[in-house]
């Protein structure tokens, strides 16, 4: 047989002490460390740090919605897939916008994406909410749209699209809101369900890491 570790527990706790020695968190706040700490353990870049924006108390404002029972909207299913469901106890409900009703005929009657017609859709919802965008710079766009006239403010964005269309821009948009929307993303082009979906997991386990 091939030598190499087969205790899950034993490769998590030899990835996160790998993630330790060689990501540089020092010009992190306390609330945004563990975040940082799981996207680097999703990607395998601890260079990825570098390119980390967020909005001040980002981190404590989605553990605090997430503790008080906060929806959670998801971009696609891939991003809502990578959650750690079980650990929700607060009975958070997640909505999937691409698979929203209605998403798919408001996209084609309206000239946009699926994702960003779900985000539309699901504007009644915002309120309070945790939103995870891990694919679709549209579905980033269409949420800042959307708050920007007036519509009411999650409580925290997690805007992680990845791609080279639209994603940087996205992503810049959302570091530069003006409405005052708590956020943490991600410059650049990369990014990812996976990256965004490890960002919640970092707030649902909280002191848990």
């Amino acid at each position: 047989m091939r030598d190499y570790i087969r205790d899950p527990r034993e490769i998590i706790r030899r990835s996160f002490e790998i993630v330790a020695a060689e990501t540089d968190l020092s010009a992190l706040p306390a609330d945004i460390s563990a975040v940082a700490e799981r996207i680097v353990h999703a990607c395998g870049m601890p260079d990825i740090v570098a390119d980390l924006a967020f909005s001040r108390g980002a981190g404590e404002a989605g553990r605090k919605a997430l503790a008080a029972g906060a929806p959670i909207i998801c971009d696609v299913a891939m991003a809502a897939a990578g959650l750690m469901n079980d650990r929700l106890v607060a009975g958070n409900t997640i909505h999937i916008a691409i698979d929203r009703p209605g998403a798919e005929e408001l996209a084609v009657s309206s000239g946009q994406t699926r994702t960003a017609a779900g985000m539309q859709l699901l504007a009644a919802h915002y309120e309070g909410a945790i939103v995870v965008i891990g694919n679709a710079p549209t579905a980033l766009f269409r949420l800042l749209e959307f708050v920007e006239v007036g519509a009411s403010k999650p409580a925290l964005v997690l805007g992680f699209p990845v791609g080279f269309v639209g994603a940087a821009e996205s992503k810049a948009a959302l570091a530069e809101n003006t409405f005052d929307l708590p956020f943490i993303t991600l410059h650049g082009r990369r990014g990812g369900s996976a990256i965004a979906a490890a960002a919640l997991n970092a707030l649902i386990l909280g002191e848990e890491q």
